[in-house]
């Protein structure tokens, strides 16, 4: 990868700003990701978000932490956060924005435990397909002290699917509706495609049960979107 969502972190955190990123999916047409969202204060962040950092307790992993907004707030409430993304850009635009420990890391490479897992953007995405849903569950599991929890949101996109009069247009031999191909550009360079999943509360509720954890329902959003808490059972 070209890491270009980290090259659009750092401009924008080194004053070189002038365009922001362009994304686009297999079933959607090309959007902007503006890079001043990307930094947003705990006043500007979603209803959801918002309740997931006041949720947190104890030691908190921040995963997928972009540019640090969610672990910046919390440690500034006190609590002890380690912020990992696979994007090394991300990780030096965290650093110079304060956070104390972020590191470069996979989510399956890490080992450490926590009391507060965070995976918030559309937690799910980083699960990429259905069929690793479990995989990550089950590792997440293993990161998990005792009492801890896991905090994730995500969407039921299946109203993506609908047709002018309501009706689901999705094939029934093609693969679960939320498995997307996610495509990011970026001053006219293009990432590598991305696989990219959106998993309504009912699919992850039963892959949670299914690897021994409890997934309860915290809060809705407006448009499909939700966020759920899970742990050990």
């Amino acid at each position: 990868m070209k890491d270009l969502f980290g090259k659009a972190l750092l401009d924008y955190q080194n004053g070189h700003y002038t365009e922001d990123i362009i994304t686009s999916t297999n079933i959607s047409e090309e959007d902007d990701l503006p890079l001043p969202y990307l930094f947003r204060s705990f006043k500007d962040m979603p209803k959801l978000e918002q309740k997931a950092l006041k949720l947190a307790k104890g030691s908190v992993l921040d995963v997928g932490c972009g540019a640090g907004s969610h672990s910046l707030y919390l440690q500034k409430k006190g609590f002890q956060v380690k912020a990992i993304d696979i994007s090394k850009g991300a990780i030096e635009v965290a650093n110079i924005r304060g956070v104390l420990n972020a590191e470069v890391k996979n989510i399956l490479d890490e080992t450490e435990t926590f009391d507060t897992i965070l995976l918030l953007m559309n937690g799910t995405g980083i699960f990429q397909e259905l069929v690793h849903v479990s995989k990550y569950l089950t590792h997440l599991k293993r990161l998990l002290k005792p009492n801890g929890q896991i905090l994730i949101d995500s969407s039921d996109i299946q109203y993506m699917y609908e047709d002018e009069d309501g009706g689901i247009w999705m094939d029934a031999h093609s693969t679960y509706h939320g498995e997307l191909d996610y495509f990011l550009s970026y001053k006219g360079e293009k990432e590598a495609p991305m696989k990219w999943l959106y998993l309504d509360f009912d699919t992850l509720k039963l892959a949670s049960e299914t690897v021994g954890l409890k997934c309860e329902l915290v809060l809705e959003g407006d448009h499909f979107d939700y966020l759920a808490k899970l742990y050990l059972l």
